[in-house]
């Protein structure tokens, strides 16, 4: 009996245990439940104030846009709003007064026209797009056939912008701006490419024709935002290509978008006025018809240094096949020396159309060599044929 009895209460002893477990388990399971909704409930909360502050964002009136005229003694400013009069205002307490500038441009209160904030500069996307994002990869190296004109290039912008102490030893200033002229395919935007990579300046291309525009005064706003953000990504370079296609000679009698180009003109030639030689900020043009551009743009003070990138001589155009064959599978008869005097008067342009037909012609024979026979082809179909292509043309295609 006392057996049986024992055996019971075990039996309830075990139950009780089990059932404190299985609570326990679902105690922790209840806690577990509770810090995920607690979890949940923050993030919700979250997503509610959030939503709340895009709410009244997108409630609060628009601001307008407006250009500082003047700063009065009181603090208070002088402001042009885009509906035309001007406007004495004050301003938000969280605008610091070193950013008030005259010009600036800046949002005001829809009701009060309160200044309550300042905003950046406008830049057409024409001029950010001129920006070169990525260094250019052209070096010294990769240029033949140019030692002197590379030598008078980095005399003037180079050594400007990495060592100007020398130029203050002295007790000169250096060239304000240089002028690359030459015959098409010799070199010259090459030769800018260079020097931005050298000097790991902020290199900005732009061609001449991109700065004639349809609408008045467009061409001379791009002119002088192409400026601003030379100023504003110093050391830069402004590279401008094609220079004669804006800066021609002016003219008595000409039409309204030879005005228009005029004014283009005149701009350019305040910003180059406007830049001090010593300054972080070199100017490169480029250009194959010398003999038409300004003579305002000619004098010192604007483009001070003109180089001559004329076509190469025998070790020029040596050096330039080098450069190119040295990444080339080539023959062991093929010698740089010969070709070169076998292709009398060509640019480097053409020198290098010479290589890429040739090895295009290896590629048709089925060979992954070029031998000399190639490089005969090529330069017959680049010198010869190539240069007069334009003869075989049928008379009709010209109207």
């Amino acid at each position: 009996m006392g057996d049986a009895l024992n055996e019971e209460q075990k039996a309830k002893i075990v139950t009780l245990e089990e059932r404190n477990v299985r609570l326990m388990e679902d105690l922790q399971s209840a806690e577990n439940e509770k810090r995920y909704l607690e979890g949940e409930l923050f993030r919700l909360q979250k997503d509610l104030v959030r939503v709340r502050s895009e709410l009244e964002r997108l409630k609060s009136p628009p601001l307008i846009v407006g250009s500082l005229r003047d700063i009065l003694r009181d603090g208070r400013v002088v402001v042009k709003s885009t509906t035309g009069p001007d406007f004495i205002v004050t301003v938000s307490e969280y605008i610091s007064p070193g950013d008030l500038l005259p010009g600036a441009r800046v949002s005001l209160n829809k009701q009060t026209l309160a200044v309550m904030d300042v905003l950046p500069a406008p830049l057409d996307p024409v001029v950010t797009g001129a920006e070169i994002i990525d260094k250019p990869s052209v070096t010294y190296a990769d240029i033949g056939g140019l030692k002197q004109q590379m030598m008078e290039l980095r005399e003037a912008v180079e050594d400007p912008l990495l060592r100007p102490e020398l130029y203050v030893k002295v007790g000169i200033e250096p060239p304000k701006g240089v002028l690359l002229v030459g015959p098409p395919g010799t070199g010259k935007t090459l030769m800018a490419k260079a020097v931005a990579s050298a000097t790991n300046a902020t290199f900005i291309r732009f061609v001449g024709s991109e700065l004639v525009q349809k609408y008045i005064g467009e061409g001379a706003r791009l002119v002088r935002e192409l400026f601003e953000l030379a100023r504003e990504k110093a050391p830069s370079i402004i590279f401008i290509d094609e220079l004669d296609s804006v800066g021609a000679k002016r003219m008595d009698v000409a039409t309204s978008g030879d005005r228009e180009v005029q004014r283009t003109l005149m701009q350019l030639l305040a910003e180059l006025d406007g830049f001090t030689p010593t300054s972080d900020v070199k100017i490169i043009g480029a250009t194959n018809r010398p003999d038409i551009l300004d003579d305002a743009l000619l004098r010192p003070g604007r483009f001070d240094r003109i180089i001559d990138v004329g076509l190469p001589d025998v070790e020029g155009r040596t050096q330039i096949f080098s450069i190119h064959l040295a990444r080339m599978n080539t023959d062991k008869d093929v010698n740089p020396k010969k070709l070169a005097e076998a292709v009398d008067g060509a640019s480097g342009a053409e020198i290098k159309s010479i290589c890429t037909e040739a090895g295009m012609l290896a590629i048709r024979d089925g060979r992954d060599h070029i031998e000399v026979g190639d490089f005969n082809a090529a330069r017959e179909k680049v010198m010869g044929a190539g240069r007069n292509k334009i003869k075989s043309v049928p008379a009709y295609m010209f109207g």
